[in-house]
């Protein structure tokens, strides 16, 4: 006897073109909006013009806070603003919008709360299956940034300590031998100290495609990165700051076409 209606299955049977973008090459740009920061229409529209001049690759959504209503108005607004892929970065149960193109389904394997490490997904994973958007599963891990993370106070959890890359490496290999197909690092919004680039070099011998975030503020730290092999350069909190640094970015996303 089956669980899943056959319309259901049939949305479970999604395409994995996000991931195929994803891990199609290094060096890609992703501007994080966090929707309680991003209800101003005006503002929002400004940044994804912005966007698209810059030639960003991925508009990441989420938050740590974020209610329902204000996801699914944001990633309803950005849908219909701009064609560049939208993926949900979630900090919830409640971050789901079928607007979106794919969702990261984040598990937090740096931590040991069990509602970041599956609870949440229970939670999601009727609506995700009834919506059909492409699920990818991720590694999750946070890593000391200097500062007291907003998603390390949500999640109750403490960051890995930056100076223990194997740590890192061996959660990392840990989380592929479970099924997750991408590894995210993330330093915590605001970080002081971004991850740092000899993570991205110990991660290579993983074999599976690297998102880095937190604390990334310049040209520099992001060609380090795409040449340590990042897929994907997640910028948020400088954007949020100043929106045109995502003007900066044009030559680098430029060479990387």
């Amino acid at each position: 006897m089956t669980l899943l209606s056959p319309l259901m299955k049939k949305k479970l049977n999604v395409s994995n073109t996000t991931y195929d973008l994803i891990n199609s090459r290094k060096g890609q740009i992703a501007v994080l909006i966090d929707p309680e920061k991003s209800q101003d229409e005006k503002t929002l529209k400004d940044l994804l013009h912005k966007c698209e001049v810059a030639k960003v690759d991925f508009i990441f959504i989420g938050g740590s806070t974020v209610t329902r209503r204000e996801f699914e108005f944001t990633a309803s607004t950005i849908k219909c603003l701009t064609k560049i892929p939208l993926v949900i970065f979630p900090g919830s149960a409640d971050q789901i919008s079928d607007t979106a193109d794919a969702i990261l389904y984040l598990s937090l394997l740096s931590g040991r709360n069990p509602d970041f490490l599956i609870g949440h997904h229970i939670r999601s994973a009727n609506e995700l299956a009834e919506i059909g958007i492409e699920v990818i599963p991720t590694s999750y891990l946070l890593i000391d940034g200097g500062t007291a993370s907003s998603v390390a106070y949500v999640s109750q959890t403490n960051p890995i300590p930056r100076e223990h890359i194997s740590i890192v490496k061996q959660t990392a290999l840990a989380g592929k031998f479970l099924g997750k197909k991408i590894t995210y690092l993330d330093a915590g919004s605001g970080a002081k100290y971004p991850v740092p680039v000899q993570m991205i070099h110990e991660l290579d011998s993983v074999g599976s495609p690297i998102i880095v975030g937190g604390g990334i503020r310049d040209q520099e730290q992001i060609h380090a990165y795409a040449n340590a092999g990042a897929n994907v350069i997640v910028i948020g909190n400088a954007i949020e700051q100043d929106m045109n640094l995502v003007l900066d970015l044009r030559s680098h996303a430029i060479c990387n076409k």
